[in-house]
Protein backbone atom coordinates (compact mmCIF):
# COMPACT_ATOMS: atom_id res chain seq x y z
CA UNK A 1 0.00 0.00 0.00
CA UNK A 2 1.52 3.35 -0.98
CA UNK A 3 2.43 5.85 1.74
CA UNK A 4 0.24 8.91 2.18
CA UNK A 5 0.84 12.37 3.59
CA UNK A 6 -0.31 12.68 7.20
CA UNK A 7 -1.57 16.22 6.52
CA UNK A 8 -3.37 16.07 3.15
CA UNK A 9 -3.49 12.30 2.44
CA UNK A 10 -1.73 12.70 -0.91
CA UNK A 11 0.03 9.61 -2.22
CA UNK A 12 3.80 9.77 -1.71
CA UNK A 13 6.59 8.23 -3.77
CA UNK A 14 9.06 6.18 -1.67
CA UNK A 15 11.94 8.63 -2.21
CA UNK A 16 10.10 11.85 -1.36
CA UNK A 17 11.13 13.80 1.74
CA UNK A 18 8.30 16.35 1.56
CA UNK A 19 4.74 16.17 0.29
CA UNK A 20 4.53 17.79 -3.18
CA UNK A 21 0.95 18.90 -2.50
CA UNK A 22 1.13 20.57 0.92
CA UNK A 23 4.88 20.62 1.72
CA UNK A 24 4.59 18.56 4.92
CA UNK A 25 7.73 16.66 5.91
CA UNK A 26 7.35 12.96 5.22
CA UNK A 27 9.51 11.90 8.16
CA UNK A 28 8.27 14.50 10.62
CA UNK A 29 7.77 12.08 13.52
CA UNK A 30 11.21 10.52 13.12
CA UNK A 31 12.79 13.96 12.83
CA UNK A 32 11.29 14.96 16.18
CA UNK A 33 12.70 11.81 17.79
CA UNK A 34 16.14 12.45 16.29
CA UNK A 35 16.12 16.07 17.46
CA UNK A 36 15.22 14.97 20.99
CA UNK A 37 17.94 12.30 20.96
CA UNK A 38 20.54 14.76 19.66
CA UNK A 39 19.65 17.38 22.26
CA UNK A 40 19.81 14.81 25.07
CA UNK A 41 23.16 13.48 23.83
CA UNK A 42 24.62 16.99 23.67
CA UNK A 43 23.43 17.70 27.18
CA UNK A 44 25.10 14.50 28.38
CA UNK A 45 28.39 15.44 26.70
CA UNK A 46 28.16 12.70 24.05
CA UNK A 47 29.01 14.77 21.00
CA UNK A 48 29.43 11.72 18.75
CA UNK A 49 25.89 10.49 19.51
CA UNK A 50 24.55 13.98 18.85
CA UNK A 51 26.36 14.15 15.52
CA UNK A 52 25.01 10.73 14.54
CA UNK A 53 21.43 11.82 15.24
CA UNK A 54 21.72 15.19 13.50
CA UNK A 55 23.36 13.63 10.42
CA UNK A 56 20.51 11.13 10.21
CA UNK A 57 18.08 14.04 10.42
CA UNK A 58 19.84 15.75 7.50
CA UNK A 59 19.24 12.66 5.37
CA UNK A 60 15.49 13.01 6.01
CA UNK A 61 15.19 16.72 5.16
CA UNK A 62 15.00 18.35 1.74
CA UNK A 63 18.24 20.24 1.11
CA UNK A 64 16.49 23.52 0.34
CA UNK A 65 14.56 23.76 3.63
CA UNK A 66 15.38 26.10 6.49
CA UNK A 67 15.58 23.15 8.89
CA UNK A 68 18.25 21.50 6.75
CA UNK A 69 20.41 24.64 6.87
CA UNK A 70 20.01 25.00 10.65
CA UNK A 71 20.89 21.38 11.34
CA UNK A 72 23.84 21.53 8.94
CA UNK A 73 25.17 24.46 10.97
CA UNK A 74 24.76 22.44 14.19
CA UNK A 75 26.63 19.51 12.65
CA UNK A 76 29.53 21.79 11.74
CA UNK A 77 29.63 23.26 15.27
CA UNK A 78 29.60 19.81 16.86
CA UNK A 79 32.26 18.62 14.44
CA UNK A 80 34.53 21.46 15.59
CA UNK A 81 33.79 20.47 19.20
CA UNK A 82 35.04 16.94 18.50
CA UNK A 83 38.51 18.31 17.70
CA UNK A 84 38.55 21.02 20.37
CA UNK A 85 41.03 20.38 23.22
CA UNK A 86 39.39 19.01 26.35
CA UNK A 87 39.18 21.50 29.25
CA UNK A 88 41.45 20.70 32.17
CA UNK A 89 39.16 19.78 35.06
CA UNK A 90 39.55 17.94 38.31
CA UNK A 91 38.25 14.34 38.25
CA UNK A 92 36.15 15.14 41.32
CA UNK A 93 34.77 18.43 40.07
CA UNK A 94 31.21 18.54 38.67
CA UNK A 95 31.15 18.85 34.90
CA UNK A 96 29.21 21.46 32.98
CA UNK A 97 26.99 20.26 30.16
CA UNK A 98 25.76 22.03 27.09
CA UNK A 99 22.12 22.98 27.04
CA UNK A 100 21.71 23.22 23.27
CA UNK A 101 23.13 21.51 20.21
CA UNK A 102 24.32 24.78 18.74
CA UNK A 103 26.67 25.59 21.61
CA UNK A 104 28.34 22.37 22.78
CA UNK A 105 30.74 22.74 25.70
CA UNK A 106 31.44 19.16 26.68
CA UNK A 107 34.23 17.24 25.00
CA UNK A 108 33.32 13.84 23.50
CA UNK A 109 35.95 12.08 25.61
CA UNK A 110 34.54 13.37 28.88
CA UNK A 111 32.72 10.11 29.65
CA UNK A 112 35.77 8.03 28.84
CA UNK A 113 37.94 10.23 31.05
CA UNK A 114 35.62 9.81 34.02
CA UNK A 115 35.67 6.04 33.61
CA UNK A 116 39.44 6.20 33.34
CA UNK A 117 39.65 7.96 36.71
CA UNK A 118 37.42 5.31 38.26
CA UNK A 119 39.90 2.71 37.14
CA UNK A 120 42.37 4.44 39.41
CA UNK A 121 44.84 5.41 36.73
CA UNK A 122 43.85 8.96 35.82
CA UNK A 123 45.02 9.72 32.31
CA UNK A 124 46.58 6.25 32.10
CA UNK A 125 43.19 4.68 32.81
CA UNK A 126 41.55 6.76 30.12
CA UNK A 127 44.30 5.80 27.66
CA UNK A 128 43.82 2.12 28.54
CA UNK A 129 40.10 2.37 27.88
CA UNK A 130 40.83 4.09 24.58
CA UNK A 131 43.15 1.26 23.51
CA UNK A 132 40.60 -1.36 24.54
CA UNK A 133 37.94 0.44 22.54
CA UNK A 134 40.15 0.52 19.44
CA UNK A 135 40.99 -3.17 19.89
CA UNK A 136 37.29 -3.98 20.07
CA UNK A 137 36.69 -2.01 16.88
CA UNK A 138 39.41 -3.97 15.08
CA UNK A 139 37.68 -7.22 16.02
CA UNK A 140 34.28 -5.85 15.03
CA UNK A 141 35.47 -5.24 11.49
CA UNK A 142 36.29 -8.94 11.14
CA UNK A 143 32.66 -9.90 11.82
CA UNK A 144 31.53 -8.50 8.45
CA UNK A 145 31.28 -11.06 5.66
CA UNK A 146 32.15 -8.51 2.97
CA UNK A 147 35.34 -7.67 4.83
CA UNK A 148 36.34 -11.26 5.53
CA UNK A 149 35.48 -12.50 2.05
CA UNK A 150 37.31 -9.73 0.19
CA UNK A 151 40.23 -10.03 2.62
CA UNK A 152 40.50 -13.76 1.85
CA UNK A 153 40.55 -13.02 -1.89
CA UNK A 154 43.28 -10.42 -1.42
CA UNK A 155 45.30 -12.83 0.72
CA UNK A 156 44.97 -15.50 -1.97
CA UNK A 157 46.32 -13.13 -4.61
CA UNK A 158 49.27 -11.97 -2.52
CA UNK A 159 49.98 -15.58 -1.62
CA UNK A 160 50.86 -16.21 -5.25
CA UNK A 161 53.52 -13.50 -5.00
CA UNK A 162 54.97 -13.80 -1.50
CA UNK A 163 55.23 -16.16 1.47
CA UNK A 164 52.06 -16.71 3.52
CA UNK A 165 53.52 -14.83 6.48
CA UNK A 166 54.31 -11.72 4.47
CA UNK A 167 51.01 -11.89 2.58
CA UNK A 168 49.08 -12.16 5.84
CA UNK A 169 51.02 -9.30 7.43
CA UNK A 170 50.50 -7.09 4.39
CA UNK A 171 46.75 -7.74 4.34
CA UNK A 172 46.57 -7.09 8.09
CA UNK A 173 48.36 -3.75 7.68
CA UNK A 174 45.85 -2.68 5.01
CA UNK A 175 42.99 -3.72 7.28
CA UNK A 176 44.31 -1.67 10.20
CA UNK A 177 44.71 1.34 7.90
CA UNK A 178 41.08 1.10 6.79
CA UNK A 179 39.83 0.62 10.34
CA UNK A 180 41.54 3.89 11.20
CA UNK A 181 39.15 5.54 8.76
CA UNK A 182 36.22 3.65 10.29
CA UNK A 183 37.22 4.82 13.78
CA UNK A 184 37.36 8.45 12.69
CA UNK A 185 34.08 8.20 10.79
CA UNK A 186 32.35 6.77 13.83
CA UNK A 187 33.83 9.49 15.99
CA UNK A 188 32.21 12.09 13.74
CA UNK A 189 28.95 10.15 13.52
CA UNK A 190 29.33 9.54 9.76
CA UNK A 191 27.68 6.38 8.47
CA UNK A 192 29.95 4.18 6.35
CA UNK A 193 30.43 0.59 5.26
CA UNK A 194 32.91 -1.89 6.66
CA UNK A 195 36.23 -2.14 4.78
CA UNK A 196 36.16 -4.01 1.48
CA UNK A 197 39.37 -5.26 -0.13
CA UNK A 198 40.11 -4.88 -3.81
CA UNK A 199 42.77 -7.52 -4.53
CA UNK A 200 45.87 -5.96 -6.02
CA UNK A 201 44.71 -2.39 -5.39
CA UNK A 202 44.14 -2.16 -1.63
CA UNK A 203 40.85 -1.61 0.17
CA UNK A 204 38.20 1.04 0.68
CA UNK A 205 35.46 2.22 3.02
CA UNK A 206 32.38 3.66 1.30
CA UNK A 207 30.81 6.68 3.01
CA UNK A 208 27.02 6.82 3.29
CA UNK A 209 27.16 10.45 4.44
CA UNK A 210 29.47 13.32 3.58
CA UNK A 211 31.84 15.08 6.01
CA UNK A 212 30.49 18.44 7.14
CA UNK A 213 33.74 20.41 6.85
CA UNK A 214 37.07 20.26 5.05
CA UNK A 215 38.84 19.79 8.40
CA UNK A 216 36.58 16.87 9.26
CA UNK A 217 37.33 15.22 5.94
CA UNK A 218 41.07 15.78 6.45
CA UNK A 219 40.97 14.20 9.90
CA UNK A 220 39.13 11.17 8.54
CA UNK A 221 41.68 10.94 5.71
CA UNK A 222 44.77 11.03 7.94
CA UNK A 223 43.28 8.57 10.43
CA UNK A 224 44.11 5.76 8.00
CA UNK A 225 47.86 6.48 7.73
CA UNK A 226 48.01 7.17 11.48
CA UNK A 227 46.62 3.72 12.29
CA UNK A 228 48.71 2.26 9.47
CA UNK A 229 51.81 3.79 11.06
CA UNK A 230 50.85 2.14 14.33
CA UNK A 231 50.63 -1.25 12.61
CA UNK A 232 53.98 -0.72 10.88
CA UNK A 233 55.69 0.30 14.14
CA UNK A 234 54.25 -2.76 15.89
CA UNK A 235 55.70 -5.04 13.20
CA UNK A 236 59.03 -3.20 13.39
CA UNK A 237 59.11 -3.65 17.16
CA UNK A 238 58.53 -7.39 16.82
CA UNK A 239 61.38 -7.54 14.32
CA UNK A 240 63.70 -5.68 16.68
CA UNK A 241 62.72 -8.04 19.49
CA UNK A 242 63.98 -11.00 17.50
CA UNK A 243 60.91 -11.92 15.50
CA UNK A 244 62.92 -12.21 12.33
CA UNK A 245 63.43 -10.33 9.08
CA UNK A 246 59.86 -11.06 7.94
CA UNK A 247 58.51 -8.58 10.50
CA UNK A 248 60.87 -5.87 9.33
CA UNK A 249 59.80 -6.58 5.76
CA UNK A 250 56.14 -6.18 6.75
CA UNK A 251 56.97 -2.91 8.53
CA UNK A 252 58.74 -1.61 5.41
CA UNK A 253 55.85 -2.60 3.13
CA UNK A 254 53.32 -0.97 5.46
CA UNK A 255 55.47 2.15 5.54
CA UNK A 256 55.52 2.33 1.73
CA UNK A 257 51.79 1.67 1.48
CA UNK A 258 50.85 4.43 3.92
CA UNK A 259 53.44 6.80 2.47
CA UNK A 260 51.87 6.38 -0.96
CA UNK A 261 48.49 7.25 0.55
CA UNK A 262 49.90 10.61 1.67
CA UNK A 263 50.05 11.65 -1.99
CA UNK A 264 47.85 14.79 -2.22
CA UNK A 265 45.88 13.51 -5.17
CA UNK A 266 42.11 13.14 -5.56
CA UNK A 267 40.48 10.83 -3.01
CA UNK A 268 43.76 9.60 -1.52
CA UNK A 269 44.31 10.41 2.16
CA UNK A 270 46.94 13.01 1.37
CA UNK A 271 44.58 14.75 -1.05
CA UNK A 272 41.96 15.14 1.67
CA UNK A 273 44.61 16.43 4.08
CA UNK A 274 45.93 19.01 1.60
CA UNK A 275 42.41 20.38 1.13
CA UNK A 276 42.61 21.71 4.70
CA UNK A 277 46.08 23.27 4.38
CA UNK A 278 46.85 26.85 3.44
CA UNK A 279 49.26 27.54 0.59
CA UNK A 280 52.24 28.31 2.90
CA UNK A 281 51.56 25.06 4.74
CA UNK A 282 51.49 23.15 1.47
CA UNK A 283 54.83 24.69 0.59
CA UNK A 284 56.16 23.54 3.97
CA UNK A 285 54.92 19.99 3.31
CA UNK A 286 56.63 20.01 -0.09
CA UNK A 287 59.92 21.11 1.47
CA UNK A 288 59.63 18.35 4.07
CA UNK A 289 59.05 15.78 1.34
CA UNK A 290 62.05 16.87 -0.73
CA UNK A 291 64.19 16.79 2.41
CA UNK A 292 62.96 13.25 3.11
CA UNK A 293 63.86 12.26 -0.45
CA UNK A 294 67.34 13.77 -0.22
CA UNK A 295 67.95 11.72 2.92
CA UNK A 296 66.59 8.41 1.61
CA UNK A 297 66.39 8.65 -2.22
CA UNK A 298 63.07 6.81 -1.95
CA UNK A 299 61.12 6.89 -5.21
CA UNK A 300 57.70 6.97 -3.52
CA UNK A 301 58.71 10.04 -1.53
CA UNK A 302 59.82 11.78 -4.73
CA UNK A 303 56.50 10.97 -6.42
CA UNK A 304 54.54 12.35 -3.45
CA UNK A 305 56.73 15.48 -3.53
CA UNK A 306 56.01 16.27 -7.19
CA UNK A 307 52.26 15.89 -6.65
CA UNK A 308 52.45 18.03 -3.50
CA UNK A 309 54.36 20.71 -5.39
CA UNK A 310 51.66 20.76 -8.04
CA UNK A 311 48.95 21.13 -5.39
CA UNK A 312 50.92 23.94 -3.76
CA UNK A 313 51.00 26.22 -6.79
CA UNK A 314 48.16 24.97 -8.93
CA UNK A 315 45.15 24.43 -6.70
CA UNK A 316 42.87 26.51 -4.54
CA UNK A 317 43.93 26.63 -0.90
CA UNK A 318 42.11 27.94 2.19
CA UNK A 319 43.37 31.16 3.73
CA UNK A 320 43.19 29.87 7.30
CA UNK A 321 45.95 27.39 8.23
CA UNK A 322 45.18 24.10 9.95
CA UNK A 323 48.19 23.30 12.14
CA UNK A 324 46.75 20.07 13.53
CA UNK A 325 46.60 18.53 10.07
CA UNK A 326 49.97 20.06 9.11
CA UNK A 327 51.76 18.61 12.13
CA UNK A 328 50.17 15.18 11.67
CA UNK A 329 51.16 15.15 7.99
CA UNK A 330 54.76 16.12 8.80
CA UNK A 331 55.06 13.44 11.50
CA UNK A 332 53.62 10.83 9.13
CA UNK A 333 56.05 11.82 6.37
CA UNK A 334 59.03 11.53 8.71
CA UNK A 335 58.03 8.23 10.35
CA UNK A 336 56.78 6.49 7.22
CA UNK A 337 59.80 7.57 5.17
CA UNK A 338 62.05 6.06 7.82
CA UNK A 339 60.12 2.76 7.79
CA UNK A 340 59.98 2.67 3.99
CA UNK A 341 63.76 3.04 3.85
CA UNK A 342 64.48 0.12 6.19
CA UNK A 343 67.09 -2.31 4.84
CA UNK A 344 65.32 -5.63 4.61
CA UNK A 345 66.83 -8.99 3.62
CA UNK A 346 64.99 -11.20 1.14
CA UNK A 347 62.39 -12.40 3.62
CA UNK A 348 59.18 -12.25 1.65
Amino acid sequence: MPARCVRCASELAPTLLACPACGALVHGAELKELAAAATAATGAGDVTAALTAWRRALDLLPAQTRQHGEIASRVQALSRAIDAPAPATSPHAPSAHASSASAPSAHPTATVSKRGWKLGGGAAGAALLGLLGKGKLLLFGLTKLTTLGSMALAFGLYLTLWSWKFALGFVASIYVHEMGHVFALRRYGIAATAPMFIPGLGALVRLKQHPATVAEDANVGLAGPIWGLGAALAAFAVGLAGGGAIWTAIAQAAGLLNLFNLMPLGPLDGGRAFNALSRPQRYLMSMALIAAWLLTRNGVVLLVFFVALGRTFGAHAPEKPNWKIAVEYLVLVAALTYLAALPVPAAR
